[in-house]
């Protein structure tokens, strides 16, 4: 068994697109009309064929408060895995993200927590 898709409840498609692929540099795999909302995958370019990341419109009404809470306690939805945090902390702030956790040193993983503009906080994480 293994991972095929993974969701990421988002508030615009459109924006959510932009940012995951412009900003963090994932690329569209496949978008589906679905009447109002299409079915949105990204992938990492270095896996074209691997986990699928679907931009979920977070319309189902427990979602937003779901979102809300965990942005209110600081915990992030998902955690993707990057070559070195430090770096990607570099690169992303140049280019306007906003980060909520600065990268942090914890022994075995360094980590840091940015704002998806869709109202979700992401972890990007580098094991030591």
């Amino acid at each position: 068994m293994k991972i095929h898709l993974s969701s990421v409840c988002v508030d615009d498609q459109d924006k959510a697109l932009r940012f995951y692929t412009d900003v963090l540099g994932f690329r569209k795999k496949h978008e589906i009309p679905l009447g109002e909302h299409r079915w949105l995958t990204v992938v990492s370019p270095d896996d074209p064929d691997g986990t699928e990341l679907v931009l979920e419109p977070d319309e189902h009404p427990a979602v937003k408060p779901y979102k809300e809470a965990l942005v209110k306690d600081g915990i992030p939805v998902t955690s993707f895995a990057v070559d070195d945090v430090h770096a990607e902390f570099t690169r992303l702030r140049g280019l306007g993200v906003r980060f909520t956790q600065e990268p942090v040193d914890m022994g075995t993983v360094t980590t840091a927590v940015l704002d998806d503009t869709c109202g979700n906080l992401i972890q990007i994480a580098h094991t030591n």
